[in-house]
């Protein structure tokens, strides 16, 4: 381009006003700035036409970044360009870019190509762009795209983010395939944050991975033109994946990050607390997050045949203390959690919530919700009866000394097993239930003990059996004659020295078989018992 040490632009170039402050800016490290001061004439997103004064040319900015001039003595080169007007296509692709890059304010007539290509950092804050194409991107340091509106898509496709990817309050509509964004195979080092973002298609980051967190905090997620608007299997987060509410630096649900690469001002919705809501499906199977998945506050709209998927998803935690699905189905099979932390209010009714092979260790309510809600809870995930549900519930109770209440899961249990089976082993399961509770309730055998017990020795005080042979009976007792007619081990020596007959012998079979289903419920349950099962 130039001889060593000489700074000048080509002649050819035939640089504009505009172009040569951005050169002169480039070699001093320097920020040209283009804006008139007017804020609704300098708004890159607004409808006023910006003149040639503001306009530079995408191959002039393309020179400057792959083989600019030397820079000033004592300064470092760097493009800051602040209120340019970018006409014709930025295309570095293969390129490795060393200086600083940060455009601000500026608008780009045709789409940003960046495949493959290096930087060390990158920003471009409040930005309007046709389309950002950077599959394979590789930055050493950050890519910043906060408060940009990008009108078909962003591609950062197997990309590798060497700190920090800011997608804050960006606005991204769908690309010709229907998506949004577009970064699967996505690797970011450190933080991957797209607060209060809007999304306006299917934002995919199937196998991405993410070093520290991903915050979704206050987004909105809408795909009307197909079945997910957030599409993310086997994706890894280290910490913590945030689905719940944001709002301002000054806010209580700030994350933190400061202006102008935060969130620096009032969000497009018109609040300062906006929650993450998402339109559309959602699938996050196979996912691996290090700290916790956080849905609080979070609001999901779908249509009949959409899902929250979180098949076999691995976290520590999970915090599903969202808004109530209204349609759709939400789905934990197979995931594996250590802490659930939920709300009885966030969980769909039946049928729309499957949780087949869902494994949690305990269970960290929010507000109220006992257990008859928690039985419920069950009911709508078991459409038709299945077991594991039950058994994982009661399990967790007892993990926490609540035996009483994992009981009370157990029977339910039992009760819903029953409605499966044919007529006489529904009817067998009935008495059963009414008699001991299945076993579950061994007290309620030891009261329908004492009451045969009364009435069997009532009966025999009025109506004593013959002796089997006479002069070899022990004397007359009606109370040791029935309780030993009840006890189906026990001999106390009354029940062979006498011979019933008639009705008397009816009742002391009566007896006798009540005694042996009575003794094996009650040796049931305490086994139960004795096993903590």
């Amino acid at each position: 381009m130039t001889e060593p040490g000489d700074g000048d632009a080509p002649a050819d170039l035939q640089l504009t006003s505009a172009e040569w402050s951005m050169w002169q800016a480039f070699r001093n490290g320097s920020t040209c700035d283009l804006h008139i001061g007017d804020p609704a004439r300098d708004d890159p997103h607004g409808q006023h036409l910006w003149g040639p004064e503001r306009r530079v040319r995408a191959r002039v900015v393309a020179l400057l970044l792959l083989d600019g001039p030397p820079p000033q003595p004592g300064r470092v080169a760097a493009l800051q360009l602040t209120g340019a007007y970018i006409t014709d296509t930025l295309d570095v692709a293969g390129g490795t870019i060393k200086p600083f890059v940060e455009l601000r304010d500026c608008r780009f007539e045709a789409e940003v190509v960046l495949p493959e290509s290096h930087f060390t950092t990158l920003r471009l804050v409040n930005c309007a762009i046709p389309r950002l194409e950077a599959a394979r991107l590789h930055t050493e340091g950050d890519l910043h795209l906060p408060r940009c509106v990008v009108q078909s898509g962003i591609r950062l496709t197997d990309a590798h983010i060497g700190t920090d990817l800011m997608l804050n309050q960006t606005i991204v509509h769908k690309d010709r395939q229907g998506r949004s964004l577009m970064a699967d195979g996505l690797t970011v080092a450190q933080d991957l944050q797209a607060e209060m973002m809007e999304s306006y298609g299917e934002l995919s980051l199937r196998g991405a991975t993410v070093g520290v967190s991903l915050s979704l905090r206050g987004s909105r997620l809408c795909n009307p033109f197909g079945r997910r608007a957030l599409n993310a299997p086997q994706l890894t987060v280290e910490r913590t994946l945030y689905l719940t509410a944001a709002g301002l630096a000054n806010s209580p649900f700030s994350s933190g990050a400061t202006p102008p690469y935060g969130i620096g001002q009032t969000p497009s919705r018109g609040t300062r607390v906006q929650r993450f809501e998402c339109e559309g499906g959602m699938r996050l199977d196979d996912g691996r997050f290090g700290d916790a998945v956080d849905f609080e506050n979070a609001r999901f709209v779908m249509e009949s045949d959409q899902e929250l998927s979180l098949r076999r998803i691995q976290t520590p935690e999970l915090r599903f203390l969202g808004e109530r699905p209204q349609r759709g189905r939400v789905i934990l099979s197979g995931a594996r959690v250590v802490n659930l932390i939920d709300k009885s209010a966030s969980w769909p009714g039946l049928g729309g919530l499957w949780m087949a092979g869902f494994a949690y260790e305990t269970l960290i309510p929010r507000g109220h919700f006992p257990l008859a809600l928690r039985l419920q809870w069950v009911a709508a995930a078991t459409p038709e009866y299945a077991p594991e549900p039950y058994e994982m519930l009661a399990a967790s109770l007892r993990s926490t000394g609540e035996d009483a209440d994992a009981r009370e899961v157990l029977l339910a249990k039992q009760r819903r097993r029953r409605e499966t089976l044919p007529l006489a082993a529904k009817a067998w399961g009935i008495l059963q239930d009414w008699t001991v509770a299945y076993g579950y309730r061994p007290g309620r055998a030891a009261v329908w003990m004492a009451v045969l017990w009364a009435v069997g020795t009532l009966y025999f005080s009025t109506s004593p059996p013959p002796p089997l042979k006479a002069g070899e009976a022990p004397p007359w007792n009606p109370y040791l004659y029935s309780l030993d007619l009840l006890l189906p081990v026990i001999d106390l020596n009354q029940g062979a020295a006498w011979k019933p007959g008639g009705g008397s012998q009816w009742v002391a079979a009566v007896l006798i078989l009540a005694g042996w289903v009575l003794a094996t419920t009650v040796a049931a349950g305490a086994s139960r018992l004795l096993r903590r099962q």
